[in-house]
């Protein structure tokens, strides 16, 4: 196992350097960067160097002046050390603005995958154990629904009925306009008040996929031969389903579940910005659309980085959910 682990770990790591290279030169390929802006910025100050100047100064300073590979093997030195370099969009530390944004995309996304874990796992079940029935029917068009909503409407309905007409919820944001003003437990609810609305956009997009999934893999194993051999055993429904078909299940389900936490990271990145939630999927979206190369570099890498560590977990989950899984 500490060989498949570590195989696994160094086959991650290449992913990841060669992820990032191919990143970082469509990013260099692109026709804008914010370094131009900064240099028209600058060059408009009284006193000031020309424009020409300012972009010849700061290609120096990001390493935009050499060709790809120099200027990706200069970035990658200095993320080996921890330094991801300054935002240019926000000015600040690429690491500093992460750990400011990551925990608001933290919360919406595990609470999200919480409740669509434990709305699809169930409804796929049931719809499995109900095969042509209108409880099926019901089940499949309702994760069909959620599957084929793009976010952007899905969040416009919402907001038209419950911001606009019914005045429920606010329009944009992660607190209110009097946050500062409420106590700890009054802050709290303030900010569970303005996910609402974001984490079930996100989980109708989620639920479908999950639950049709569990459904599929459901009836492959209760038309197993050792699922009627231990229904004409006599042994309980319940039994028959939670303790030996569920069990089997699990083995495909993690591996699906592996993918969801890094997609989420990635997906969400349009429901924040449609509901301005400082996360890390918005500010990205700010630094990406600005040519911000630092911070985007850092957002794609870290996205990278969540899927093969999601992967591993996935790997070395196999053997603790069905024991006939062994790796030489």
């Amino acid at each position: 196992m500490s060989k498949f682990v570590l195989k696994r770990i160094f086959l991650a790591i290449l992913i990841i350097l060669f992820g990032s290279f191919i990143v970082y030169a469509v990013i260099r390929a692109l026709p804008t960067s914010y370094v131009e802006t900064i240099a028209r910025q600058r060059a408009q100050l009284p006193g000031s160097k020309s424009y020409a100047e300012w972009l010849e100064q700061l290609n120096a300073l990001f390493r935009l002046d050499t060709d790809i590979f120099t200027g990706y093997m200069g970035w990658l030195s200095d993320a080996i050390k921890g330094n991801f370099g300054d935002s240019w969009a926000y000015n600040v530390p690429v690491t500093q603005k992460f750990k400011d944004v990551i925990w608001y995309s933290f919360a919406l996304n595990i609470i999200t995958f919480v409740f669509q874990t434990v709305i699809a796992i169930p409804l796929g079940i049931t719809a499995a154990r109900k095969q042509y029935s209108k409880t099926d029917y019901g089940i499949t068009f309702f994760a069909l629904l959620g599957i084929s909503l793009p976010s952007f409407f899905l969040s416009t309905i919402l907001k038209y009925i419950f911001c606009i007409k019914l005045g429920w919820f606010d329009l944009y944001g992660i607190v209110g306009r009097y946050h500062e003003q409420l106590d700890t437990f009054g802050k709290i609810l303030d900010m569970t008040k303005h996910l609402i609305l974001p984490v079930f956009v996100l989980t109708m997009l989620n639920v479908g996929g999950l639950m049709r999934f569990t459904r599929t893999n459901m009836l492959e194993v209760l038309n197993s031969d050792y699922i009627r051999t231990a229904r004409a055993k006599g042994l309980p429904e319940k039994t028959v389903i939670h303790k030996h078909a569920f069990r089997n299940t699990l083995i495909p389900l993690v591996s699906y579940m592996s993918y969801l936490i890094p997609s989420m990271f990635s997906g969400s990145m349009i429901t924040e910005t449609l509901w301005q939630i400082p996360g890390i999927g918005y500010i990205s979206f700010g630094a990406m659309t600005q040519g911000d190369i630092p911070f985007t570099m850092f957002y794609n890498v870290f996205l990278i980085t969540l899927t093969q560590v999601s992967l591993l977990i996935a790997d070395i989950m196999y053997a603790v959910v069905d024991p006939r899984v062994r790796v030489n």
